[in-house]
C-alpha cells in the first residue's frame, strides 16, 4: 500500500517526501482531534472498581 501510494505522489523525491509528511501530519491530526476523542467516552478503562 505505501508503494502505490509513494508511485501516486506527483514531483521528484524531495516534493514527494514533503507531501508524503504533510499527509501523515494530516491523518495524525484527524486522529488526535477528531476520532479519539470521539471514541475515548467509549472505551472501558474508566470503568474501575475495586472490591
Amino acid at each position: 500500500m505505501y508503494g502505490w501510494i509513494w508511485r501516486r505522489l506527483p514531483g521528484p523525491v524531495a516534493l514527494r517526501v514533503l507531501t508524503a509528511v504533510v499527509l501523515i501530519a494530516g491523518v495524525v491530526a484527524l486522529l488526535m482531534f477528531v476520532v479519539f476523542p470521539w471514541v475515548e467516552p467509549m472505551l472501558p478503562f474508566n470503568d474501575v472498581s475495586v472490591q
